[in-house]
Order: structure tokens, then C-alpha cells, then sequence
């Protein structure tokens, strides 16, 4: 499916979300805090657009996708790519001093198991950013976002996607997903600590963040 959608996937958000979805990768570039030196996994990495602005703070940072084509239409960006399936990522253990997913983790099959395994390759006190779609927190326009809004997204795409059914599937996985606390309480479940978020445009975006934490040393 996510093949089906890479050709102009970056042209279709940006019109999909009013132009809010580089507002959002900012946010999550700020929250990441990549630092020149780490090494970065940005998982469901699509097209890489947001895997080049982590790697613009001298990070070295690669996109992971499961989807071929999604990495492919990306092809132009000069960052390394690497097809993975985030329930079994191909890398080491604490291979990474950050991990970030945006607007992805909704379609892991096992959030959890995503999680889990996103902690394994992870550095005991490194950091974990999630950017995904949310609960508006203000009721008249949580109403209307569930009511109308996300019911409008397939029609939008008849216009501008290059796979416009793909996108009933995306607007029933947004109606579906977690609320924050939700989502935060399946990041706890994992083994991550330090579990925070705040919302972006209303709350129909949150950030969460996390940490993996320290091993700690019984010398008695």
C-alpha cells in the first residue's frame, strides 16, 4: 500500500495537512535534540524528508522504512537507507543513541513489540521521539476532526495522491489510535521511562518522548 502512495507522498501531506506538516517536523527535530557525533535511527522513515533535517545537526542518522518504494521516491535525499521491518530492525543491540517514528507507529502491527524493539537498539539512557496523530483536546473541535474531518482526507486524495484509497485505510487508522495517555501508557509498557508528551495543533498531533533507561550495577 505504502508503495502505492510514494509517488508525490511529501506534495500530498503538504496539502493534506495545510502546509502543518513541516511545522510539525520542526517541532520533533527540537524535541530529538540530535547531536553531532550520535547515531540516529528515524524509523517509517518514508521518503526520508525528516531524516535529512535530524542529519542536518551533524548527526549521523539513517531512514528505515519497510517499504521499498517509499525509500526509493527518496532516493535524491544523501542520507543511508536501509529497508527494515520494525519488529525485527537490522541492527544491534544499543546500535543508537536516538530513535524517532513520525507519523508511523500507527501502522506497526504490534505497537508494543515496535517499541520493544526500538528500546533494543537503543543505548542504556538514550532518547525515543514519537510524533504521530492524536485526540484534539478541545471537545467542539474533537467533534468535528472525528465527525468531518477525517472523512474529507479520502476525498482530498482523489486530487492529489497517487493512490487515493490508501488513504480510507489512513483516515480509519487515525480515528483508531490511542489518545496520549494511552499511547504513553503502551511506551511505559515497553520498558521505556521518563515517558512525556504535549501536543501540537490542538492536541491532533502529540509529540511523546522517552527514555531507555540506565542499566544499573549491583556490585554487592
Amino acid at each position: 500500500m505504502f508503495d502505492g502512495v510514494a509517488k508525490g507522498y511529501d506534495r500530498t501531506n503538504s496539502v493534506m495537512t495545510l502546509g502543518f506538516d513541516r511545522r510539525w517536523r520542526e517541532w520533533s527535530r527540537r524535541v530529538l535534540d540530535a547531536r553531532p557525533g550520535e547515531r540516529v535511527l528515524d524509523l517509517a522513515a518514508g521518503t526520508a524528508v525528516s531524516t535529512v533535517e535530524y542529519a542536518a545537526s551533524g548527526a549521523w542518522c539513517v531512514a528505515a522504512d519497510f517499504s521499498v518504494g517509499m525509500l526509493a521516491s527518496g532516493s535524491h535525499r544523501r542520507v543511508p537507507k536501509v529497508a527494515a521491518d520494525a519488529l525485527r530492525l537490522p541492527f544491534k543491540d544499543e546500535s543508537f543513541d536516538a530513535v524517532t517514528v513520525s507519523f508511523g507507529i500507527r501502522n506497526f502491527n504490534d505497537t508494543v513489540a515496535a517499541l520493544r524493539e526500538m528500546a533494543r537498539v537503543t543505548k542504556p539512557g538514550g532518547r525515543m521521539v514519537i510524533c504521530e496523530v492524536s485526540t484534539p483536546v478541545w471537545r467542539p473541535f474533537r467533534f468535528v476532526y472525528m465527525r468531518y474531518l477525517l472523512k474529507l482526507l479520502p476525498l482530498i486524495a482523489r486530487f492529489v495522491s497517487s493512490n487515493p484509497v490508501a488513504y480510507s485505510y489512513l483516515a480509519e487508522s487515525m480515528a483508531s489510535w490511542p489518545d496520549q495517555r494511552a499511547l504513553g501508557e503502551l511506551i511505559s509498557q515497553a520498558g521505556w521511562e521518563d515517558v512525556a508528551w504535549f501536543n501540537l495543533t490542538g492536541g491532533m498531533v502529540a509529540l511523546h518522548r522517552a527514555t531507555k533507561p540506565k542499566v544499573t550495577r549491583n556490585d554487592g
